[in-house]
């Protein structure tokens, strides 16, 4: 499905048109729609790929949906919302929804004991179309609800006034359209190799390349609803890597990890000969299975057989091994009957690749057969239904190959076994799978938050949330012996809702493992260990039991913090203890994706120890469509991101709490007028007695909203407590004197810079980084500082490497309230 329906919202009597376009082989020309699952009479809509409906009533609102078919198969499109207003009523409330900020920790709290502060938001759902609004398929950017007008506003802060920016009035306007990206990096699962200069696929087009350590950026296609991209080593020393990436369609990137499987040394084969090559025999386990290819079965491209040396590698992905996961190409999907999207539970991939022995020729082969032990599969309803199935790299969706059966069979000289027998001919390289269609499904609701204080209106939108379906051994629900599946969903303003397989007879009968990343960064996951807390879990009990969650170092301290295993144990529709989630049935994905946040869901969160930001302009980091125009705006431009952040090296017994004040230095309409603070606690080197560092974001100098004149941000940079300024990084200090104006310096407590334009480096103590994610952005340029290098990355500070400004700050430091008090109530120029 190459163009899906769009969502609309229209006033009852007006007209609509959806549209949805399908490529196939042959070209799909039979379309069917359906409104809310009906089937719409052709005759009486007069409908082909273009579906139009004149003179809306509201009992007409609801979802649809167009069916494309052939001969060859069909697909299904994604939904489309249709709303239908009734006269006057309105789709953008002129009052925006409530949204908090926390104000900075000394201003003081409000009646209710609350820092946070209500600065508004206007919700970017569609508007009503007009009726003069062309009724074609082509790109139409629409109308959204956004800010109209904000206001300023001043909060009493610690004998000062706070400004603050808050929305005043929603309204209809032209819909942003903010780029959509992927980015991320390629490397090899066994060594973390990176993929040099492979190129990349979209489909059947090359869209680019890997870099020199295997970085990637994909920008999304307009009406993508499955990206679908192809990794392929150039020098053949891995196999191409079919992935089905998440992506944020509100904008901005997210990041992956994409891990490639290295392909097996090849073995010499006799092509008169019959041979035989075991499926996933490593690590001293039973194989899998067996690829038998009979004499003769090798041919060349034109037909001719092959008698000669053959060079046979065979690669086996086995699910048995948790370490593969990771490395499995697609999302493990394939289209029914019916064109809509399926899951498989996977019992093993593989890839083949034969060679001539002399001259390197690509072969193909005649009928082979695929042998499948039985013994390997633990559940038996699965015997009945196990196919044969090959990837399609442009769709990554599955193929079916054929059926395998059930047959007798020996290995070795006495053991008698039975296998499941299956059918192909190798025409072509493709990846071959031993899987199962699976129906017994669920989804389980996952939320992530910037802090473990788990506010609803500190959730994190744009993390990847990651499961793994586990295949538990029989009596030993915690230990897995096979993964089957996973998949990727990114969180939006109300979480995600993950797939998964669930059974409703044995709890255990599917288990599985979550995890959550943002921009590279891992998510923590609540503890269940040493004490299970419902209220930290988000689950209440006597579900949460059932469930069995179990964060990964549950066991062993020394795992990792950042993955949790739960029995995907679907809910009993007569048990009122598990109709709240945070397991769904797989027919209530809207009840899911709808639910309140005091509804059950599991939990990551951020760990960030005391790190503040705050923006007078208020702005969410992870959803772009929060972005306003303002001078105030710390970031001016919503399509590149650029943080920077300079060092500071602390001389003192202890860590200490530094701030950066950002303010209008040079540009006419916001000189003296505050953009941020950001506070930041600085980490001690572990090499260097009484000696810590901080990277302190401040906002950089450049042109602001407008794209008119430059701005050269007054950036005051000063560590909590009865500190002062001892040393002045040399380079940093002449390039000032070089750029005028240059800030007065004349108090000794603080740093203060008219920030430079230039994106210094590393020599001078500052670190830019140019994103189309900020936080990704603001992650590489941490790595960057705590490393003291122009491209290193580090979480270990190196606090006397690459450092702007020296302090040295006595045993006691100051209260940080009382401190900051008099920061705020100093003149602008200290």
């Amino acid at each position: 499905m190459v163009l899906h329906p769009k969502a609309k919202v229209r006033v009852a009597g007006q007209d609509v048109t959806f549209c949805c376009k399908a490529s196939g082989t042959p070209v799909p020309k039979k379309y069917h729609w359906y409104h809310n699952g009906t089937l719409l009479e052709r005759k009486a809509h007069g409908y082909g790929s273009r579906l139009a409906l004149r003179g809306l009533a509201p009992e007409q609102a609801g979802t649809y949906h167009c069916k494309a078919s052939t001969e060859a198969g069909a697909i299904r499109s994604a939904p489309a919302q249709l709303t239908v207003l009734a006269q006057g009523q309105q789709s953008c409330k002129p009052e925006p929804e409530p949204s908090l900020v926390e104000l900075p920790s000394e201003c003081p709290r409000d009646a209710t004991g609350s820092r946070y502060y209500d600065v508004g938001r206007c919700p970017p759902a569609p508007c009503a179309g007009s009726p003069a609004e062309p009724a074609g398929c082509g790109a139409d950017a629409g109308r959204c609800c956004g800010v109209r007008r904000m206001e300023l506003r001043e909060i009493p802060c610690a004998g000062s006034l706070l400004p603050i920016k808050v929305v005043a009035e929603c309204g209809c306007g032209p819909c942003a359209q903010p780029r959509v990206l992927v980015q991320g990096r390629v490397t090899a699962a066994d060594t973390g190799e990176p993929l040099r200069f492979g190129h990349i696929f979209l489909g059947g087009r090359k869209v680019g390349f890997t870099g020199y350590k295997g970085s990637f950026t994909i920008e999304v296609p307009p009406d993508t609803q499955r990206l679908v991209a192809r990794f392929v080593d150039r020098q053949q020393r891995f196999l191409d890597t079919v992935r089905v990436l998440p992506f944020d369609r509100r904008g901005g990137a997210v990041y992956q990890e994409v891990k490639m499987l290295r392909k097996k040394e090849p073995v010499d084969l006799d092509g008169n000969q019959s041979n035989a090559i075991p499926l996933g025999e490593a690590g001293g386990r039973e194989p899998v299975g067996e690829l038998v290819l009979p004499a003769g079965a090798f041919l060349r491209p034109s037909g001719e057989v092959y008698r000669g040396t053959v060079k046979a590698s065979v690669t086996f992905l086995d699910p048995r091994d948790m370490a593969t996961a990771s490395a499995a190409s697609s999302d493990l999907s394939f289209a029914d009957a019916e064109g809509a999207i399926v899951p498989l539970r996977t019992y093993g991939m593989f890839a083949v690749d034969f060679r001539e022995g002399q001259s390197g020729a690509a072969l193909h082969t005649g009928p082979v057969e695929v042998r499948m032990d039985a013994g390997q599969v633990w559940m038996p309803e699965h015997l009945q239904k196990m196919k044969l199935w090959s990837l399609n790299p442009e769709t990554g969706l599955w193929e079916e190959e054929g059926v395998l059966r059930a047959a007798g069979g020996k290995r070795g000289k006495r053991e008698e076994r039975t296998f499941l027998v299956g059918n192909l001919e190798i025409r072509e390289r493709r990846l071959f799978n031993l899987d199962v269609p699976e129906d017994r499904r669920c989804f389980v609701k996952v939320r992530a938050y910037s802090n473990e204080k788990f506010n609803p209106y500190e959730q994190l939108e744009g993390v990847v949330i990651s499961i793994i379906n586990l295949e538990p051994q029989p009596g030993y629900p915690a230990n897995p012996r096979a993964w089957g599946r996973f998949d990727s969903v990114v969180t939006g303003p109300n979480g995600a809702c993950l797939p998964a397989f669930c059974d409703a007879r044995r709890p255990d009968a599917y288990s599985a493992y979550v995890t959550a990343t943002l921009g590279g960064e891992e998510l923590e996951a609540v503890a269940s260990s040493p004490k299970l807390n419902p209220n930290a879990v988000g689950v209440s009990q006597p579900y949460l039991g059932k469930l069995g969650y179990r964060r990964l170092d549950h066991d062993d301290p020394d795992l990792k913090k950042t993955a949790f295993q739960i029995n995907v144990a679907k809910p009993d529709p007569n048990n009122v203890d598990e109709t709240n989630g945070p397991i769904y049935p797989y027919r209530s994905l809207e009840e899911c994706e709808g639910a309140p946040v005091s509804a059950n869901h599991l939990r990551f969160y951020r760990v960030e120890v005391d790190k503040y930001e705050y923006n007078v302009v208020p702005f969410k980091e992870s959803d772009l469509t929060s972005w306003t125009g303002d001078y105030l705006s710390w970031w001016p431009n919503p399509q590149e991101f650029r943080a920077c952040f300079i060092k500071v090296q602390i001389e003192g017994p202890q860590e200490y709490m530094v701030r950066s004040r950002n303010a209008g230095g040079s540009h006419p309409r916001t000189r003296g007028q505050l953009y941020g603070l950001r506070d930041t606690r600085s980490v001690r080197d572990m090499l260097l007695e009484n000696t810590s560092g901080a990277c302190v974001e401040f906002k950089c100098s450049g042109m602001l909203f407008d794209q008119s004149l430059v701005d050269r941000t007054l950036v005051s940079i000063i560590p909590q407590g009865s500190c002062r300024r001892t040393a002045t990084n040399s380079l940093l200090r002449d390039y000032l004197s070089r750029h005028p104006p240059v800030a007065e310096n004349n108090h000794t407590a603080a740093f203060t810079m008219l920030a430079p334009v230039d994106p210094l480096g590393h020599n001078y103590g500052i670190y830019t980084v140019t994103d189309q994610n900020p936080r990704l952005a603001k992650e590489i340029a941490i790595g960057r500082c705590f490393d003291g290098t122009s491209d290193g990355f580090s979480r270990e500070m190196k606090a006397d490497t690459g450092t702007a400004v020296t302090f040295t700050c006595q045993e006691r430091p100051a209260g940080r309230e009382s401190f900051f008090q008099r920061l705020l109530t100093a003149p602008a120029e200290a």
